[in-house]
């Protein structure tokens, strides 16, 4: 786009990106240079450095707190809404900050108590790469947000709304006119799905190219807010601790680089992209914390088996200072996993989302941990067990359940979401499709689940699972089978404290419920239906989408 940041928007184009297609993206990626481009360099205007990347990007830190307070890209300024600037959190107080010049490198180091914070600039590119370092928790880092003017990128996706719509939770879910609803926090991508973030209108792209999150908390399959749109204007994040539904200890130390990149209207070049991106012009820069290629690892397995094939397969690392994840192969399960910083870490593997097998690896800088083919223990995988019935199959979400679709971009009160009642029939063809994704204490506690047995199966006591992938407010299954028999109340498992389930998450920690049925609460006449009441119990929570809830992953009555 060029001119007049007030021109109308000619095509409005919403992308939310993996690693594909950036063929038509210019000036996207880093770029090997022996000499400077034409008007590279950077000045002190007296209150801001001015750096200018001699390409089509020129832009401005503040000497006093480290804001980026200007974004020109062909002349037009794309920084700042509502008077505010681009800034790590909600903006640093008095901080030193510093800029110097290494041949084709420029960097701005910005130093507020224990926070480091820097900003690069390669000669000849239209990028602008990041780093922080949060060294504990006397400083407050848990995003950096660039902040779009109004009116450059405007569009109607789930992460976009207007102050005008409705207000139905707290002050960030709206509902339209129409009864479709909006969030900040309505993502639909979990991190391992995306590598950048952003838009693209009138020639012009511009986007936030996520890091490789080693620092970040909550593995490959954690939901947080990536990006909004306001009639005020846009934000793009790079989450460094979100706290909404986290399951893990946040971790310090440095994260990045993640990267603000302008293209001609193209996704940003795949040598940007966590995993691609190579950082070796940054390792005589003196940024703290930072650890180059030759300080790092790999960890590689032959191969996986004992695997479900009609699942994907994910690997993670963790410790409590760094985290790493790759895919298996789906022909064998090969996984690589590069770029670890040295250290003893547990190796997860996950079928889909659900943890199935965990050991440990121990790796060292410039070394290759190699593993030998693992082996998945049959009973690792509750889909294994042998089951009179079974309700969705145990992947550690609740994908293909009623709404489940839906509930990664919306409120559960969306018009377009089926009613969240409504009971099962085992034997109908539609057990997991009518069977809601979420239970609410006090919107469809409850449900009945209607399925018949035989007279050998109705003899004996048998074994009922109900697995969850998240709780609000501690909510929990209850059992009753035929009013005969009821279960205990079943103690809460450690969960998230924050809204899950209603701002566009399910990811909690996985638990499964078991519930020992006695042979006496069976009918014994086989022509009958028994019957299975599921409440959600809790002394928590308040009403409607917020009482005491639970995400289901699945649901079985072993034989």
């Amino acid at each position: 786009m060029s001119g007049s940041s007030n021109r109308p928007v000619r095509r409005r184009t919403f992308v939310l990106g993996t690693a594909a297609a950036a063929g038509s993206a210019a000036l996207a990626g880093p770029l090997a240079q022996s000499a400077s481009a034409a008007g590279f360099g950077y000045t002190d205007d007296g209150s801001q450095y001015v750096v200018d990347t001699g390409a089509n990007l020129v832009f401005k830190v503040s000497k006093t707190n480290g804001d980026l307070t200007s974004l020109v890209y062909r002349g037009v300024e794309y920084q700042g809404y509502g008077g505010m600037n681009s800034h790590i959190e909600s903006g640093l107080g008095t901080s030193t900050v510093s800029i110097k010049q290494s041949g084709s490198t420029i960097l701005v180091s910005v130093a507020y108590g224990t926070l480091k914070h820097y900003y690069a600039a390669r000669s000849g590119e239209n990028n602008v790469y990041l780093w922080t370092n949060k060294a504990d928790t006397s400083v407050s880092a848990t995003r950096y947000i660039v902040r779009v003017k109004k009116g450059l990128f405007l569009n109607d996706e789930p992460d976009s709304y207007t102050y005008t719509n409705s207000t139905i939770e707290a002050s960030d879910v709206f509902a339209k006119s129409d009864g479709q609803t909006r969030s900040k926090h309505f993502s639909k991508l979990r991190v391992m799905d995306y590598d950048h973030i952003g838009w693209s209108s009138g020639g012009v792209g511009l986007w936030m190219v996520r890091s490789n999150h080693e620092k970040a908390s909550g593995g490959p399959f954690y939901r947080s807010l990536l990006r909004h749109q306001s009639a005020d204007g846009g934000g793009l994040y790079e989450i460094l601790y979100y706290g909404q539904n986290q399951t893990e200890a946040q971790r310090f130390g440095l994260q990045g680089p993640y990267v603000i990149a302008f293209t001609d209207g193209g996704a940003p070049s795949s040598s940007l992209f966590p995993g691609t991106l190579t950082t070796s012009w940054a390792d005589s820069l003196g940024i703290s914390g930072y650890v180059g290629a030759s300080g790092r690892g790999r960890v590689s397995g032959v191969g996986i088996t004992g695997r479900n094939t009609a699942h994907p397969y994910t690997v993670g690392l963790a410790n409590s200072t760094a985290q790493y994840w790759g895919s298996a192969r789906a022909s064998d399960g090969y996984f690589s996993i590069g770029g670890v910083l040295p250290g003893t870490y547990t190796l997860t593997v996950y079928k889909s989302e659900l943890a199935v097998y965990s050991t440990s690896v121990t790796v060292s800088a410039g070394g290759t941990t190699t593993l030998n083919s693992i082996a998945i223990p049959s009973s690792n995988d509750p889909s294994n067990a042998s089951a009179i019935w079974r309700i969705n199959d145990w992947n550690g979400t609740p994908s293909g359940f009623k709404n489940a679709g839906l509930m990664t971009y919306a409120h559960p009160s969306d018009v377009r979401a089926a009613a969240w009642t409504g009971n099962v029939v085992i034997g109908s063809g539609s057990e997991t499709s009518a069977f809601p994704c979420y239970l609410w204490k006090d919107v469809n506690s409850g449900l009945l689940v209607y399925f018949r047995l035989t007279a050998a199966q109705a003899a004996a006591a048998h074994t009922l699972r109900i697995g969850v992938t998240t709780a609000y407010a501690n909510g929990r299954p209850q059992v009753t089978v035929n009013d005969a028999w009821t279960s205990a109340i079943p103690s809460p498992p450690t969960q998230p404290n924050t809204r899950s389930l209603t701002n566009g998450s399910y990811r909690g920690n996985n638990h499964t419920f078991t519930y020992s049925v006695p042979a006496s609460a069976w009918k014994t006449d086989t022509g009958q239906y028994n019957v299975l009441r599921i409440d959600v119990v809790s002394g928590s929570g308040t009403t409607g989408f917020l009482s005491a809830g639970t995400s289901i992953d699945a649901i079985d009555l072993l034989a």
